[in-house]
């Protein structure tokens, strides 16, 4: 990016190499493979980015990262400089405002041990704070590294690119992403620790699901534009609570037989479908009508072959994730913008007891398509399940 250059001669090369190590120098990572196989179905990306492309996955975390710098260029000029990495791992997706940027060796293709080494160049170059596009995963190589150097305090904001992001160094959107960055740069955000937590592998493959905390991260600190991490457990005494929650989607499919359910993912969703007899996927998305399933870990592709084939009716049925508020937009990429609105989103539904309620104060939605999360933000409110036949009125993010 364009570099603010006080009013002065300058007589060296070697003074424009001074005047550069007094600014706040930003090192801008991407892991091209985030998120690819999030409207596939996939549970994350890790190893199975070729396999991902060949079935028409397209890149997720490259444009994002554009779309943050691309907003941060729009807030007007900064005293910084970036780093970044050759290719897809960094300058291929810098805009065309961003000129002068300093890079370092990428890889292509790339994996987490070049994620690391990348990781390791930019510390070297002794950058102020790590931007980076990716998952759960991405931020463990990460944070890994960090620990590895001693260099834990380094301050990180992730752009969220992942198929799962229940860590809080993730900033709520792109966008989100540019104004966390922008008001750090301006000394209006201090730095605060925030938990790193992914999937717990070992419970998944018993089929539960379960994240766990792996490591501290600092972040600027911003309720309003960091997500903030999921909560780890639920309550252990919402049994009834859910059962009932159960008892009321039973009752709507007994109502409509050919009413069709896009059935969430999440433990709530799950108990409600052990409730009613059914056998959920741990972490996929179903359809569910007339009382069972009738197409079980479905993809973005599957999802609107069925639809186009159903005459009926059809619901969104979603859990947003404790702590954070996403309703849409982690960890149910198949539920895309083009399901949505083939939907509509007056037929998405949320699903909460009234514990996990009382730690939202809004739902926040990140379809991939601005236009959509505009539609949702002038709709203010969305309807969430909380009871048997109790709903309630949920304020949707405007930020």
């Amino acid at each position: 990016m364009e570099i603010s250059v006080p009013q002065r001669h300058i007589n060296s090369l070697d003074e424009v190499t001074s005047l550069r190590r007094t600014m706040t120098l930003v090192g801008i990572l991407v892991n091209p493979d985030a998120g690819l196989g999030g409207r596939l179905g996939f549970k994350g990306s890790d190893g199975r980015a070729e396999e991902a492309r060949l079935a028409g996955a397209e890149d997720r975390a490259g444009p994002r990262m554009s779309q943050t710098l691309s907003r941060f260029a729009e807030l007007g000029k900064k005293e910084v400089n970036f780093l970044t990495c050759d290719g897809r791992m960094g300058s291929t997706w810098l805009p065309l405002e961003f000129t002068d940027v300093e890079t370092i060796a990428g890889a292509e293709p790339s994996s987490a041990k070049d994620t690391q080494h990348a990781v390791r160049a930019m510390v070297e170059k002794e950058i102020d704070l790590l931007l980076y596009a990716g998952g759960d995963g991405t931020t463990r190589d990460i944070i890994s590294t960090l620990q590895e150097l001693d260099c834990e305090e380094l301050p990180i904001i992730g752009v969220p690119s992942g198929v799962k992001m229940h860590s809080g160094c993730f900033a709520a959107s792109p966008k989100a992403a540019a104004e966390v960055l922008s008001a750090w740069l301006d000394g209006d955000l201090l730095i605060a620790n925030t938990e790193v937590m992914d999937l717990d592998e070992e419970a998944y493959l018993k089929g539960e699901w379960k994240v766990r905390l792996y490591a501290e991260a600092m972040t600027p600190s911003s309720p309003r534009w960091m997500q903030g991490a999921k909560q780890r457990m639920e309550a252990a005494d919402e049994s009834d609570i859910i059962e009932g929650i159960a008892d009321h989607v039973g009752e709507m499919m007994q109502e409509d037989e050919t009413l069709a359910i896009v059935w969430g993912s999440g433990g709530t969703l799950r108990r409600m479908a052990k409730h009613l007899g059914m056998t959920k996927t741990v972490l996929g998305i179903d359809v569910v009508m007339g009382g069972r399933i009738i197409a079980s870990d479905v993809n973005e592709s599957a999802l609107m072959d069925l639809l186009n084939n159903h005459s009926g009716k059809a619901l969104i049925m979603l859990s947003p994730m404790g702590g954070q508020g996403f309703l849409i937009g982690r960890g149910n990429l198949q539920i895309s913008s083009k399901v949505i609105q083939k939907i509509g989103i007056n037929q998405v539904l949320g699903i909460a007891t009234p514990a996990k309620l009382l730690t939202l104060t809004s739902l926040r939605i990140d379809t991939g398509d601005e236009g959509l999360d505009g539609e949702f933000k002038d709709k203010k409110y969305l309807k969430v399940l909380q009871g048997y036949r109790t709903t309630r009125l949920i304020k949707v993010s405007q930020d």
